[in-house]
């Protein structure tokens, strides 16, 4: 008898534009399998999804997309939806990562190559104005050095180079901007439609970038992390409602740690310390702070005032959320979380449309176990979770 592994992907969440992959449109509160034909049992080494499609990348550096593609965010040359995963054939370079926003696609290939497809009203594809949208994958030709991380945001792009470089895209933040800074200048880098780049941390080495509807996030390899952009519900640690260039946050807020890893939904951010503890801070009206809830929450939830531990505070400090310690994945929908903590899943955060899994649509406020599932990899939407498993079967 011979033992082999296989690949499952379950999904659950928004399923308006069958970015699930399950061959409907309607919503799952559960884990439900997704149809995996396509993949013919490759391994998967990332998902990302946007405000309605979903990306995945196999280790052989195949990429896999469902979901909507109105604006040909799915790059497959086309602007029809697909409810169904299916193989981009016509992409000719072997890809290793993807970061998805609100309706496009950014891919990274293994020679460090930047592929962009969907919506370019803002310029967050960085191939310049003259294209509105586009279903081909297009190069972004301003990034000339090799590529390590990118991240999309609802209307922006940031991208680090091998170099430590940090390069920024798309308009999205320029009216927060202008409304901030008048009379001051607002910074290229923030109303650029192609890759500039972003000043103040040419001291650093960059190592990796997240983005947040309006915000900018960027983790040096010493450890420190960088902010900028709208600070709307205190993302940022500062009372400045705009930050317009890059700025250090201090170590002191994560009790002198250095950090590990970072992630960014929507409004809030989440960052993993170098001895594996797990911080958030921004944004708590949904839950998506995991931290204990203050006894005014309805209050806060209808003001969209952001939630801190034990109150409402004018600046939301980092906090610990001691269950998630240990993590080996963390992943950020807009408004809600998945994590990995000793092989098991967790999950919480907004859950209107059942992507904290949970078989309701009740927010979750502190991170709850999804029993049955030991994902290998995770990934979020918008409004939707994914979770890569092994599924063993055995041969006679």
């Amino acid at each position: 008898m011979e033992t082999r592994s296989q690949f499952c992907l379950l999904c659950w969440g928004a399923n308006s534009y069958g970015q699930l992959g399950q061959g409907h449109v309607e919503d799952q509160a559960a884990p439900r399998f997704s149809d995996t034909a396509a993949l013919r049992s490759r391994a998967v080494r990332a998902v990302s999804g946007g405000g309605g499609h979903s990306v995945l990348v196999t280790e052989n550096g195949e990429v896999f997309v469902c979901g909507q593609n109105n604006r040909g965010q799915l790059g497959l040359g086309h602007e029809a939806d697909i409810s169904f995963l299916q193989h981009c054939s016509g992409l000719k370079h072997s890809v290793t990562n993807v970061a998805c926003g609100w309706d496009f696609t950014l891919l990274v290939t293994d020679s460090g190559k930047v592929l962009a497809c969907g919506s370019n009203a803002f310029g967050q594809l960085g191939v310049g104005p003259a294209v509105m949208h586009t279903a081909d994958l297009l190069f972004v030709e301003g990034l000339k050095d090799p590529v390590v991380s990118v991240a999309a945001g609802l209307r922006h792009s940031l991208a680090v180079t091998d170099s430590g470089c940090v390069y920024q895209w798309g308009t999205g933040l320029f009216s927060h901007a202008k409304r901030a800074l008048s009379p001051r200048p607002i910074p290229s880098y923030l109303c650029s439609k192609v890759p500039c780049l972003v000043p103040g941390l040419d001291q650093k080495t960059s190592i990796f970038v997240a983005a947040g509807s309006l915000h900018c996030v960027c983790l040096t390899g010493d450890g420190d992390l960088f902010l900028w952009g709208s600070n709307k519900h205190c993302q940022l640690t500062t009372t400045e409602p705009f930050l317009s260039s890059p700025t250090l946050m201090k170590h002191s807020l994560l009790d002198g740690e250095k950090v590990r890893n970072v992630w960014s939904g929507w409004t809030h951010i989440i960052a993993q310390t170098e001895s594996g503890r797990v911080f958030t801070w921004g944004r708590g009206g949904y839950g998506q702070l995991g931290q204990k809830t203050s006894t005014n929450e309805k209050a806060e939830q209808q003001s969209a005032a952001p939630l801190a531990d034990g109150g409402n505070q004018e600046v939301c400090l980092p906090a610990e959320v001691k269950v998630l310690n240990g993590s080996t994945q963390i992943a950020c929908g807009s408004e809600h979380n998945l994590a990995i903590v000793g092989g098991c899943l967790f999950s919480w955060g907004w859950n209107e449309h059942g992507m904290c899994g949970d078989g309701s649509q009740t927010d979750v406020f502190q991170p709850q176990l999804i029993s049955g599932l030991r994902p290998l990899l995770i990934g979020c939407g918008a409004g939707h979770s994914m979770a890569v498993c092994a599924a063993t079967t055995d041969s006679r």
